[in-house]
Order: C-alpha cells, then sequence, then structure tokens
C-alpha cells in the first residue's frame, strides 16, 4: 500500500431475518463506519434464511456475524457490534489500547 492510499473496507454482515440482534448489528456497523470510515467501505448484508448457502464460503456458524473482506487479513466478530472498542480494534480500525 502505498503512503496516504485510501484504504477500502468491504463488510460482510451474516444475519438470519430481522431479528433485534441483526437490526442492532446493522444499526451499529453502520454508525461506526460512518463516523470512522466515512467515504472508504461498504457493506453487504446477506440473510441466512434467504441464502443459506453463502454461510459456508466465509464459514458462519453463528449470526449476527460481521466478516471483513478486504483489506486482508479476513476478520470476523460475532454478536451485535455493541461493543464499540472491540468492534473497531476487531476490524483493525483502532489499535489495541495498553494497558
Amino acid at each position: 500500500m502505498e503512503l496516504g492510499e485510501v484504504v477500502k473496507y468491504e463488510l460482510r454482515l451474516y444475519v438470519a431475518g430481522k431479528t433485534a440482534k441483526s437490526v442492532t448489528a446493522l444499526t451499529n456497523l453502520k454508525k461506526y463506519c460512518e463516523e470512522h470510515l466515512k467515504g472508504q467501505y461498504v457493506i453487504e448484508v446477506i440473510d441466512l434464511l434467504q441464502q443459506p448457502q453463502l454461510a459456508e464460503g466465509d464459514q458462519i456458524f453463528a449470526v449476527p456475524t460481521l466478516v471483513r473482506k478486504v483489506p486482508e487479513p479476513i476478520r470476523k466478530i460475532i454478536g451485535d457490534l455493541s461493543n464499540e472498542e472491540k468492534v473497531l480494534v476487531g476490524l483493525n480500525i483502532r489499535p489495541v489500547k495498553n494497558i
């Protein structure tokens, strides 16, 4: 990657219908992306009730699950994404704080 090059994030959120956790996860994800990755992200939402075959490709065993496809390496975060710090660190947007 060149210095100053804008990193584009490709995020895939796997859900199973419009459950409370799925809606919360998508709301939280959109909020974090707008705050920290404005103009640098694409979110693809995959409803496994409609497309269950897509779970196999990313080895999804629980929902909601967020998969960061790009930039590599691929990272996964399971849950409703309510812990902002954990999500940002998990996506490698924010480094782990030193204690």
